[in-house]
Protein backbone atom coordinates (compact mmCIF):
# COMPACT_ATOMS: atom_id res chain seq x y z
CA UNK A 1 0.00 0.00 0.00
CA UNK A 2 1.30 3.46 -0.89
CA UNK A 3 0.78 6.01 1.85
CA UNK A 4 1.05 9.78 1.52
CA UNK A 5 4.62 10.91 1.90
CA UNK A 6 4.62 14.67 2.06
CA UNK A 7 2.24 16.44 4.36
CA UNK A 8 2.26 18.35 7.63
CA UNK A 9 2.90 21.21 9.85
CA UNK A 10 4.06 23.14 12.87
CA UNK A 11 3.90 26.29 14.89
CA UNK A 12 6.27 29.16 15.50
CA UNK A 13 5.64 29.05 19.24
CA UNK A 14 6.30 25.34 19.34
CA UNK A 15 9.67 25.83 17.68
CA UNK A 16 11.16 27.20 20.85
CA UNK A 17 10.55 24.02 22.83
CA UNK A 18 12.43 21.92 20.29
CA UNK A 19 15.36 24.28 19.93
CA UNK A 20 14.45 25.59 16.47
CA UNK A 21 13.79 29.27 17.09
CA UNK A 22 12.25 31.13 14.14
CA UNK A 23 14.84 33.21 12.33
CA UNK A 24 13.45 34.82 9.20
CA UNK A 25 10.64 32.50 8.16
CA UNK A 26 7.03 33.43 7.55
CA UNK A 27 5.17 34.10 10.75
CA UNK A 28 2.21 31.87 11.55
CA UNK A 29 -1.07 33.56 10.61
CA UNK A 30 -2.85 35.32 13.43
CA UNK A 31 -6.54 35.10 14.20
CA UNK A 32 -9.00 33.07 16.23
CA UNK A 33 -8.26 29.84 14.34
CA UNK A 34 -4.59 30.26 13.44
CA UNK A 35 -2.47 27.27 12.55
CA UNK A 36 -0.26 27.94 15.57
CA UNK A 37 -3.21 27.59 17.89
CA UNK A 38 -4.57 24.49 16.17
CA UNK A 39 -1.23 22.70 16.32
CA UNK A 40 -0.54 23.87 19.86
CA UNK A 41 -3.79 22.15 20.81
CA UNK A 42 -2.50 18.92 19.26
CA UNK A 43 0.65 19.08 21.38
CA UNK A 44 -1.10 20.33 24.53
CA UNK A 45 -1.78 16.91 26.11
CA UNK A 46 1.98 16.31 26.27
CA UNK A 47 3.16 19.80 27.22
CA UNK A 48 3.06 19.14 30.96
CA UNK A 49 4.67 15.71 30.76
CA UNK A 50 8.36 15.43 31.59
CA UNK A 51 10.59 15.41 28.48
CA UNK A 52 12.59 12.37 27.52
CA UNK A 53 15.76 12.06 29.65
CA UNK A 54 19.08 13.54 28.46
CA UNK A 55 21.79 11.42 26.92
CA UNK A 56 25.48 12.08 26.42
CA UNK A 57 26.49 12.69 22.82
CA UNK A 58 29.04 9.88 22.83
CA UNK A 59 26.39 7.44 24.13
CA UNK A 60 23.65 8.47 21.71
CA UNK A 61 22.49 6.82 18.51
CA UNK A 62 20.41 8.52 15.82
CA UNK A 63 18.76 6.10 13.38
CA UNK A 64 17.39 7.25 10.00
CA UNK A 65 14.87 5.51 7.77
CA UNK A 66 14.65 6.86 4.22
CA UNK A 67 11.76 6.31 1.83
CA UNK A 68 14.09 6.15 -1.19
CA UNK A 69 17.76 5.86 -2.13
CA UNK A 70 20.11 8.64 -1.07
CA UNK A 71 21.12 8.91 -4.73
CA UNK A 72 17.60 9.76 -5.92
CA UNK A 73 18.66 13.31 -6.75
CA UNK A 74 15.76 14.75 -4.80
CA UNK A 75 13.72 14.12 -1.68
CA UNK A 76 15.84 11.49 0.05
CA UNK A 77 19.09 13.12 -0.99
CA UNK A 78 18.04 16.33 0.77
CA UNK A 79 17.26 14.40 3.96
CA UNK A 80 20.66 12.74 3.71
CA UNK A 81 22.34 16.12 3.30
CA UNK A 82 20.69 17.11 6.58
CA UNK A 83 22.08 13.99 8.25
CA UNK A 84 25.58 14.99 7.14
CA UNK A 85 25.00 18.36 8.82
CA UNK A 86 24.06 16.56 12.04
CA UNK A 87 27.24 14.52 11.86
CA UNK A 88 29.34 17.68 11.55
CA UNK A 89 27.50 19.37 14.42
CA UNK A 90 27.72 16.34 16.74
CA UNK A 91 30.92 14.47 15.79
CA UNK A 92 30.67 12.01 18.71
CA UNK A 93 27.10 11.03 17.90
CA UNK A 94 26.65 7.62 16.30
CA UNK A 95 24.33 7.51 13.28
CA UNK A 96 22.91 4.74 11.13
CA UNK A 97 20.55 4.88 8.17
CA UNK A 98 18.64 2.52 5.90
CA UNK A 99 17.50 3.43 2.40
CA UNK A 100 14.24 2.58 0.61
CA UNK A 101 12.28 1.47 3.67
CA UNK A 102 9.06 -0.12 2.33
CA UNK A 103 5.53 0.56 3.55
CA UNK A 104 5.11 -2.96 4.90
CA UNK A 105 5.87 -5.19 7.86
CA UNK A 106 9.52 -4.75 6.90
CA UNK A 107 9.26 -1.17 8.17
CA UNK A 108 8.11 -2.46 11.57
CA UNK A 109 10.99 -4.92 11.68
CA UNK A 110 13.53 -2.23 10.79
CA UNK A 111 12.23 0.24 13.36
CA UNK A 112 12.35 -2.45 16.02
CA UNK A 113 15.97 -3.14 15.08
CA UNK A 114 16.78 0.56 15.50
CA UNK A 115 15.37 0.43 19.04
CA UNK A 116 17.15 -2.83 19.81
CA UNK A 117 20.44 -1.25 18.74
CA UNK A 118 19.88 1.47 21.35
CA UNK A 119 18.63 4.41 19.27
CA UNK A 120 17.51 7.31 21.45
CA UNK A 121 16.06 9.05 18.40
CA UNK A 122 14.58 7.65 15.19
CA UNK A 123 13.81 9.94 12.27
CA UNK A 124 12.10 8.98 9.03
CA UNK A 125 11.83 10.87 5.75
CA UNK A 126 8.22 9.81 5.31
CA UNK A 127 5.02 9.07 7.20
CA UNK A 128 5.09 5.40 8.16
CA UNK A 129 1.86 5.61 10.11
CA UNK A 130 0.99 2.60 12.25
CA UNK A 131 4.26 0.87 11.39
CA UNK A 132 6.02 3.58 13.39
CA UNK A 133 3.48 4.31 16.13
CA UNK A 134 3.15 0.63 17.03
CA UNK A 135 6.91 0.39 17.56
CA UNK A 136 7.00 3.71 19.42
CA UNK A 137 4.38 2.50 21.89
CA UNK A 138 6.82 -0.21 22.99
CA UNK A 139 9.85 2.11 23.12
CA UNK A 140 8.84 4.98 25.45
CA UNK A 141 12.38 6.34 25.87
CA UNK A 142 13.02 6.67 22.13
CA UNK A 143 11.92 9.82 20.29
CA UNK A 144 10.36 9.22 16.88
CA UNK A 145 10.13 12.08 14.37
CA UNK A 146 8.65 11.57 10.93
CA UNK A 147 8.39 13.88 7.98
CA UNK A 148 4.88 14.23 6.58
CA UNK A 149 3.45 12.45 9.61
CA UNK A 150 0.22 12.77 11.51
CA UNK A 151 0.57 11.15 14.92
CA UNK A 152 1.47 13.13 18.03
CA UNK A 153 2.18 11.02 21.11
CA UNK A 154 4.48 11.36 24.09
CA UNK A 155 7.44 10.12 22.05
CA UNK A 156 6.18 10.70 18.48
CA UNK A 157 6.12 13.94 16.50
CA UNK A 158 6.16 15.14 12.89
CA UNK A 159 7.22 17.99 10.63
CA UNK A 160 6.75 19.18 7.07
CA UNK A 161 7.43 22.11 4.74
CA UNK A 162 5.10 24.92 3.66
CA UNK A 163 5.89 24.47 -0.02
CA UNK A 164 2.65 26.08 -1.20
CA UNK A 165 3.99 29.60 -0.67
CA UNK A 166 7.04 28.92 -2.83
CA UNK A 167 4.81 27.32 -5.48
CA UNK A 168 2.67 30.46 -5.53
CA UNK A 169 5.73 32.66 -6.12
CA UNK A 170 6.93 30.40 -8.93
CA UNK A 171 3.40 30.50 -10.31
CA UNK A 172 3.63 34.28 -10.67
CA UNK A 173 6.75 33.77 -12.77
CA UNK A 174 4.96 31.07 -14.77
CA UNK A 175 2.10 33.40 -15.60
CA UNK A 176 4.53 36.01 -16.87
CA UNK A 177 6.69 33.58 -18.87
CA UNK A 178 4.00 31.44 -20.50
CA UNK A 179 2.89 32.58 -23.96
CA UNK A 180 0.00 30.12 -24.22
CA UNK A 181 -1.29 30.48 -20.66
CA UNK A 182 -1.32 26.68 -20.49
CA UNK A 183 0.67 25.32 -17.56
CA UNK A 184 1.41 21.64 -16.97
CA UNK A 185 2.03 19.79 -13.70
CA UNK A 186 3.54 16.31 -13.26
CA UNK A 187 2.69 14.69 -9.93
CA UNK A 188 3.31 11.29 -8.36
CA UNK A 189 -0.10 10.67 -6.80
CA UNK A 190 -3.27 12.75 -6.32
CA UNK A 191 -2.27 13.65 -2.77
CA UNK A 192 -2.59 16.98 -0.94
CA UNK A 193 1.02 17.79 -1.85
CA UNK A 194 0.08 17.71 -5.55
CA UNK A 195 -3.15 19.64 -5.01
CA UNK A 196 -1.34 22.31 -3.00
CA UNK A 197 1.47 22.62 -5.54
CA UNK A 198 -0.75 22.79 -8.62
CA UNK A 199 -3.39 25.00 -7.01
CA UNK A 200 -0.89 27.46 -5.57
CA UNK A 201 1.05 27.75 -8.81
CA UNK A 202 -2.08 28.44 -10.83
CA UNK A 203 -3.34 30.97 -8.30
CA UNK A 204 -0.03 32.81 -8.59
CA UNK A 205 -0.13 32.66 -12.38
CA UNK A 206 -3.68 34.02 -12.51
CA UNK A 207 -2.64 37.19 -10.72
CA UNK A 208 -0.85 38.19 -13.93
CA UNK A 209 -2.80 36.10 -16.47
CA UNK A 210 -6.42 35.53 -15.36
CA UNK A 211 -6.99 33.08 -18.22
CA UNK A 212 -4.17 30.71 -17.27
CA UNK A 213 -4.98 27.02 -16.75
CA UNK A 214 -3.17 24.07 -15.17
CA UNK A 215 -3.29 20.53 -16.57
CA UNK A 216 -2.11 17.82 -14.14
CA UNK A 217 -0.88 14.32 -14.97
CA UNK A 218 -0.04 11.91 -12.14
CA UNK A 219 2.27 8.96 -12.87
CA UNK A 220 1.90 6.78 -9.73
CA UNK A 221 5.56 7.01 -8.74
CA UNK A 222 7.86 9.47 -7.01
CA UNK A 223 10.82 8.39 -9.11
CA UNK A 224 10.10 7.24 -12.67
CA UNK A 225 12.03 9.32 -15.23
CA UNK A 226 10.51 7.54 -18.21
CA UNK A 227 6.94 8.09 -17.02
CA UNK A 228 7.71 11.72 -16.19
CA UNK A 229 9.13 12.24 -19.68
CA UNK A 230 6.04 10.73 -21.27
CA UNK A 231 3.77 12.93 -19.15
CA UNK A 232 5.79 16.03 -20.00
CA UNK A 233 5.60 15.31 -23.73
CA UNK A 234 1.85 14.76 -23.47
CA UNK A 235 1.45 18.13 -21.73
CA UNK A 236 3.66 19.84 -24.31
CA UNK A 237 1.59 18.31 -27.10
CA UNK A 238 -1.48 19.91 -25.53
CA UNK A 239 0.15 23.33 -25.70
CA UNK A 240 1.60 23.66 -22.22
CA UNK A 241 4.73 25.78 -22.39
CA UNK A 242 5.50 25.85 -18.65
CA UNK A 243 6.01 22.60 -16.73
CA UNK A 244 5.96 22.25 -12.96
CA UNK A 245 5.63 19.25 -10.70
CA UNK A 246 6.59 17.39 -7.54
CA UNK A 247 9.01 14.67 -8.62
CA UNK A 248 12.36 13.34 -7.42
CA UNK A 249 14.21 13.53 -10.72
CA UNK A 250 14.79 15.75 -13.75
CA UNK A 251 12.74 13.88 -16.36
CA UNK A 252 10.38 16.67 -17.34
CA UNK A 253 13.17 19.25 -17.22
CA UNK A 254 14.89 17.32 -20.02
CA UNK A 255 11.71 17.58 -22.09
CA UNK A 256 11.43 21.30 -21.45
CA UNK A 257 15.03 21.79 -22.55
CA UNK A 258 14.54 19.78 -25.74
CA UNK A 259 11.23 21.38 -26.69
CA UNK A 260 11.96 25.00 -25.82
CA UNK A 261 9.64 25.19 -22.80
CA UNK A 262 10.03 26.59 -19.30
CA UNK A 263 10.22 24.33 -16.23
CA UNK A 264 10.27 24.67 -12.45
CA UNK A 265 11.43 21.78 -10.28
CA UNK A 266 11.42 20.36 -6.74
CA UNK A 267 13.84 19.39 -3.94
CA UNK A 268 17.06 21.09 -5.08
CA UNK A 269 18.80 23.10 -7.78
CA UNK A 270 19.12 20.83 -10.84
CA UNK A 271 19.47 23.45 -13.56
CA UNK A 272 22.37 21.56 -15.11
CA UNK A 273 19.86 19.16 -16.68
CA UNK A 274 18.09 21.93 -18.56
CA UNK A 275 19.89 25.26 -18.22
CA UNK A 276 17.87 27.05 -20.91
CA UNK A 277 14.50 25.85 -19.59
CA UNK A 278 15.19 26.21 -15.87
CA UNK A 279 13.15 28.78 -13.94
CA UNK A 280 13.59 27.78 -10.27
CA UNK A 281 13.11 24.93 -7.80
CA UNK A 282 11.20 24.49 -4.58
CA UNK A 283 14.38 23.88 -2.59
CA UNK A 284 14.34 21.93 0.68
CA UNK A 285 16.71 22.34 3.61
CA UNK A 286 16.12 20.11 6.64
CA UNK A 287 19.52 20.63 8.24
CA UNK A 288 18.67 23.15 10.97
CA UNK A 289 15.55 21.23 11.92
CA UNK A 290 17.51 17.96 12.23
CA UNK A 291 20.20 19.63 14.31
CA UNK A 292 17.63 21.24 16.61
CA UNK A 293 15.82 17.95 17.16
CA UNK A 294 19.03 16.10 18.02
CA UNK A 295 20.23 18.88 20.30
CA UNK A 296 16.95 18.85 22.22
CA UNK A 297 17.03 15.08 22.56
CA UNK A 298 20.60 15.09 23.89
CA UNK A 299 19.81 17.90 26.33
CA UNK A 300 16.70 16.22 27.68
CA UNK A 301 14.36 18.97 26.47
CA UNK A 302 12.72 17.16 23.55
CA UNK A 303 8.93 17.02 23.50
CA UNK A 304 6.53 16.03 20.70
CA UNK A 305 5.75 19.31 18.98
CA UNK A 306 4.68 19.31 15.33
CA UNK A 307 6.57 21.78 13.16
CA UNK A 308 6.12 23.41 9.81
CA UNK A 309 9.27 24.68 8.14
CA UNK A 310 8.22 27.97 6.58
CA UNK A 311 9.43 29.79 3.51
CA UNK A 312 12.89 31.20 4.26
CA UNK A 313 13.43 28.60 6.97
CA UNK A 314 13.53 25.14 5.46
CA UNK A 315 11.94 25.71 2.06
CA UNK A 316 12.40 28.45 -0.54
CA UNK A 317 13.17 29.03 -4.17
CA UNK A 318 16.74 28.86 -5.41
CA UNK A 319 18.35 31.55 -7.65
CA UNK A 320 16.35 32.21 -10.80
CA UNK A 321 17.37 30.48 -14.01
CA UNK A 322 19.73 32.37 -16.25
CA UNK A 323 17.10 33.09 -18.94
CA UNK A 324 14.42 34.41 -16.59
CA UNK A 325 14.03 38.13 -17.43
CA UNK A 326 14.75 40.66 -14.71
CA UNK A 327 11.22 42.09 -14.73
CA UNK A 328 9.81 38.60 -14.12
CA UNK A 329 12.22 38.07 -11.25
CA UNK A 330 11.31 41.43 -9.72
CA UNK A 331 7.55 40.88 -9.89
CA UNK A 332 7.72 37.38 -8.45
CA UNK A 333 10.11 38.44 -5.70
CA UNK A 334 7.83 41.32 -4.75
CA UNK A 335 5.14 38.73 -4.06
CA UNK A 336 7.60 36.64 -2.08
CA UNK A 337 8.40 39.68 0.06
CA UNK A 338 4.72 40.24 0.81
CA UNK A 339 4.32 36.62 1.92
CA UNK A 340 7.45 36.82 4.08
CA UNK A 341 5.91 39.86 5.77
CA UNK A 342 2.83 37.86 6.76
CA UNK A 343 0.45 38.23 3.80
CA UNK A 344 -1.36 35.09 2.65
CA UNK A 345 -2.48 34.72 -0.98
CA UNK A 346 -4.92 31.93 -0.11
CA UNK A 347 -7.96 34.13 0.37
CA UNK A 348 -11.53 33.72 -0.82
CA UNK A 349 -13.62 33.80 -2.82
CA UNK A 350 -12.25 30.53 -4.16
CA UNK A 351 -14.15 27.98 -6.24
CA UNK A 352 -13.24 24.44 -7.15
CA UNK A 353 -13.02 22.92 -10.63
CA UNK A 354 -16.76 22.23 -10.57
CA UNK A 355 -17.67 25.81 -9.74
CA UNK A 356 -18.59 25.14 -6.12
CA UNK A 357 -17.67 27.93 -3.71
CA UNK A 358 -15.10 26.47 -1.32
CA UNK A 359 -13.81 29.62 0.36
CA UNK A 360 -16.02 32.62 0.98
CA UNK A 361 -15.06 36.22 0.32
CA UNK A 362 -12.38 37.35 2.76
CA UNK A 363 -11.80 33.92 4.34
CA UNK A 364 -8.17 32.76 4.59
CA UNK A 365 -6.99 29.16 4.41
CA UNK A 366 -4.62 28.41 7.26
CA UNK A 367 -1.73 26.01 6.85
CA UNK A 368 -3.61 23.08 8.31
CA UNK A 369 -6.24 23.50 5.60
CA UNK A 370 -3.55 23.89 2.97
CA UNK A 371 -1.95 20.67 4.18
CA UNK A 372 -5.28 18.88 3.81
CA UNK A 373 -5.99 20.47 0.42
CA UNK A 374 -7.79 17.73 -1.52
CA UNK A 375 -9.75 19.66 -4.13
CA UNK A 376 -8.65 21.43 -7.30
CA UNK A 377 -9.25 25.14 -7.75
CA UNK A 378 -11.06 26.44 -10.81
CA UNK A 379 -8.71 26.14 -13.78
CA UNK A 380 -6.89 23.01 -12.60
CA UNK A 381 -7.78 19.79 -14.44
CA UNK A 382 -6.52 16.23 -14.15
CA UNK A 383 -6.95 15.84 -10.39
CA UNK A 384 -10.01 14.06 -8.95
Amino acid sequence: MILPRRHLLATAGAALSTGLAPRRGLAAPSGPQSTAQILADLAAPYASMPPLPPVAEEDALLAMGYVGPTSDGGWTEMHHVALQAVRREFPRLRTVYVESVPYSADATRLLREFVAEGAQMVMTGADYGDFLTDVAARAPDTAFVQCDGRAVKRNVSWYYIAHWYVSYVIGVAAGLLSKTGKLGFIGAFPLPSAYAGANAALMGARTVNPDATMQVITINAWFDPQAAIQAANALADKGCDFLFGIMDEAGYLHVAQERGLWAAMWNKDIRQFGPDAYVASVVLDFAQFYIAQVRARLAGTWRPVPQLLMMGQGVDRDPWGRRVPQDVRDKADAVRSRIMNGWSPFVGPLRDQHGTLRLAQGEVMNDLELYHWNWAVDGVSGLP
